[in-house]
């Protein structure tokens, strides 16, 4: 029972990844707009799940906006395919609001 909660604090604490999820793959950054998108879907089992980060450089800072999705694809090139549109729909949605708040790490 104790591992459980130790699982799930340790998923939002930044911690060590629960058992079963590899690091996963890492895709060429891709531009759109102003920002950078990086696909980065995280291998569990034999699929990936949908996963990555977008960038933006704001004078000096480069301010990062992690996101992770529940989608799970069986091919690593479908999973870096959705993960980009995702994160170009994220960058669409929100607009200039997805970085104002000035924070250097967050999650969408």
């Amino acid at each position: 029972m104790a591992s459980i909660f130790t699982s799930i604090f340790s998923m939002f604490s930044g911690g060590a990844k629960p058992a079963g999820t590899a690091a996963g793959i890492t895709a060429e950054p891709q531009l759109y707009g102003d920002c950078t998108i990086y696909a980065e879907p995280q291998k569990e089992g034999g699929q990936y799940r949908l996963a990555g980060r977008i960038e933006k450089t704001i004078g000096e800072d480069v301010l990062v906006r992690n996101f992770i999705r529940a989608d799970m694809f069986s091919s690593s090139d479908d999973a870096v395919e959705c993960t980009v549109r995702k994160a170009q729909q994220i960058i669409d949605q929100n607009g200039s609001s997805l970085f104002s708040d000035g924070a250097k790490v967050r999650q969408v």
